[in-house]
């Protein structure tokens, strides 16, 4: 959520080209509004925002003839101040000589700006990011050097927080991080950094990783960091980046949703060669067999992953789990927490503050932190005692499907791990996501013709297919915009079933134990006038009984759940294209949600 680059070159040059290119690769973050200020040594910040896509503000704007040797850009995601150009970021201060953006929230942000307007400070916006930039500005007119005014102004800032500043008269800009992620870069002629990877390696591979409590200096040729708490400088290890930048193009696709369905296979197979291979899963492991109370705690579409994994640990390790939204397990579970409870906490990003918020009373109890993670070097795998990587790259469309997909895949091997089984079985996997995405192409375009009319929808599962359809349901929200629900096939009867009339579709999951049991279900509506759309095997059964059906290859119950997700991914994709949608950037949602 928002996304923050910096830049300071040697000579001043055309910085234009390079901010756009650096906002495209952020925008998978999700964003409403853009903007770029350049810093001279001399005379005026040249800033430039406003609400809209990165192409359309840079082009009304000209960002392209932006010139200088030192420039900020932020997308911004609103959450203080609602889209606009004067809540757009970057900010000035009061005198128009400092420039500032951050990413993430400052909760006090109300409270500051009332005592930035009592102090006689110029408070244009209602953003938080402007906050950042005042609180600096409050103790730089005290007379104290930029780095000591970042360091009060980070005991002023509440919250969780990411924020680049710089000012006129200097060849330098400074960055603080408290929260949300960072990373800088080391060229040839220029330093930079940005809140995640892909806008700085077409600059440089070589980074410094950014930690909490990090306030860094960029000159064009070195970068220097202190410790916000005693001002300290801290020497910190140059890494080279060996990712191909493949990963963040769309490689021949429409969309990069399509492309990251299309790698669920591969991704799949890296993950079990990783993971055959890993020490941390051995510990891991281990430490989920001597747990007393084991919690599978994440949001959104990880939590899914979370209740199917649930199924598996019990269904084939013996071991009960306890799968939980985040904000949930803070209050329902979190007073009982013991130092022999253990919670996997589940992310995408690492950043999610939901989940950040729930590791955080985990560690006041002294539990056990483990996590699933995709981003190395986020914020959840510096707190967790263990943490298992995802092995998906990069995820750059908002909808999660790859990321999911090896999340539960995750929970799959761990349980057959704790259960003395050889995962070495689920090598199959990967063949068979792409034999499954093959065979039900043209059994999807078909479903959708069903589906597309209606603006009200209904996913049903039971057992292991139950997660699958919450997600499914998820997957059609996020980005068609039409409400779709998720429920427990024999929940269906106790309400929703009222609202079946002439051809209102229900998309019934027929897991290969279950399908008497959803046979019934399917009865229920078809004889009310419903048409019943199933993803199931080859059965005859469901053949006599089903309007529709798309066939998945012969597989087992466990497999099955797994490869059920992959034609509501399909279904979500094709009817968000039919309604003329685009389902990279869906409205109002973000890739990383790093509020609260």
């Amino acid at each position: 959520m928002c996304g923050i680059f910096g830049i300071v070159t040697r000579e001043i040059r055309n910085l234009g080209p390079i901010l756009i290119e650096a906002g495209h690769r952020l925008s998978y973050r999700g964003y409403d509004t853009v903007g770029a200020a350049t810093i001279p040594d001399e005379g005026e910040i040249d800033l430039r925002k406003d609400v809209g896509r990165v192409e359309e503000v840079a082009e009304k704007y000209n960002f392209s003839e932006m010139n200088g040797n030192r420039a900020i850009l932020q997308l911004r995601w609103a959450t203080f101040g609602a889209p606009s150009k004067t809540n757009a970021q970057p900010h000035l201060d009061s005198d128009g000589d400092m420039v500032g953006a951050h990413n993430g929230n400052v909760v006090n942000n109300l409270e500051l700006r009332q005592g930035f307007m009592a102090d006689g400070l110029t408070v244009r916006s209602e953003n938080d990011g402007e906050s950042c930039v005042h609180a600096v500005e409050r103790y730089v007119d005290r007379g104290m050097d930029m780095i000591t005014a970042i360091r009060y102004a980070h005991s002023d800032l509440e919250g969780d927080y990411s924020f680049v500043i710089g000012r006129t008269g200097e060849d330098c800009i400074y960055a603080m991080k408290n929260g949300s992620g960072m990373v800088v870069g080391i060229g040839e002629d220029a330093t930079c950094l940005s809140s995640d990877l892909p806008s700085i390696l077409p600059i440089t591979r070589k980074i410094k990783r950014i930690y909490d409590g990090d306030i860094v200096t960029l000159w064009a040729d070195r970068v220097e960091i202190h410790r916000v708490k005693d001002g300290l400088l801290v020497e910190r290890e140059v890494e080279i980046i060996e990712d191909s930048m493949e990963a963040v193009q769309k490689g021949g696709y429409e969309h990069f949703m399509l492309k990251e369905i299309h790698e669920q296979p591969v991704v799949a197979k890296d993950l079990l060669h990783y993971w055959d291979n890993s020490q941390e899963v051995d510990i891991t492991v281990q430490r989920l067999i001597n747990s007393d109370n084991v919690y599978l705690v994440g949001c959104g579409t990880s939590y899914h992953a979370c209740l199917l994994g649930s199924v598996y640990f019990s269904r084939i390790a013996g071991k009960v789990t306890i799968p939980v939204l985040a904000p949930q397990f803070i209050v329902q579970y979190g007073p009982a927490l013991k130092p022999d409870d253990v919670g996997i906490f589940v992310s995408q990003s690492g950043e999610t503050k939901d989940v950040l918020n729930a590791v955080e009373i985990t560690q006041e109890k002294g539990a056990g932190i483990l996590s699933l993670v995709n981003v190395i070097g986020s914020t959840l795998t510096l707190v967790s005692e263990t943490w298992l990587p995802l092995v998906c790259g990069y995820e750059i469309s908002v909808p999660a499907t790859k990321t999911f997909t090896n999340q539960v895949i995750g929970f799959l091997y761990l349980a057959m791990r704790m259960a003395g089984k050889n995962p070495r079985e689920l090598s199959i996997l990967p063949e068979l996501m792409n034999e499954t995405l093959e065979q039900i192409e043209t059994a999807v375009i078909q479903a959708g013709k069903l589906v597309n009319p209606w603006d009200n929808l209904y996913i049903l599962g039971y057992g292991l297919t139950y997660p699958i359809a919450l997600e499914g349901a998820l997957k059609l929200k996020e980005i068609t915009y039409v409400h779709c629900e998720g429920m427990l096939s024999t929940e269906f009867k106790h309400g929703p079933l009222s609202a079946v009339t002439e051809d209102f579709p229900v998309i019934f999951l027929a897991e290969p134990e279950n399908v008497p049991l959803i046979i019934s279900g399917i009865n229920e509506v078809t004889c009310r006038g419903g048409r019943a759309i199933v993803v199931g095997l080859d059965d005859p059964r469901l053949k006599a009984n089903a309007h529709h059906l798309i066939t998945l290859p012969d597989m087992s119950a466990n497999t099955f759940a797994l490869m059920s997700v992959l034609p509501l991914q399909s279904l979500a994709y094709k009817m968000c294209l039919s309604l003329g949608f685009d389902p990279d950037f869906p409205r109002n949602l973000s890739k990383t949600l790093t509020v609260d």
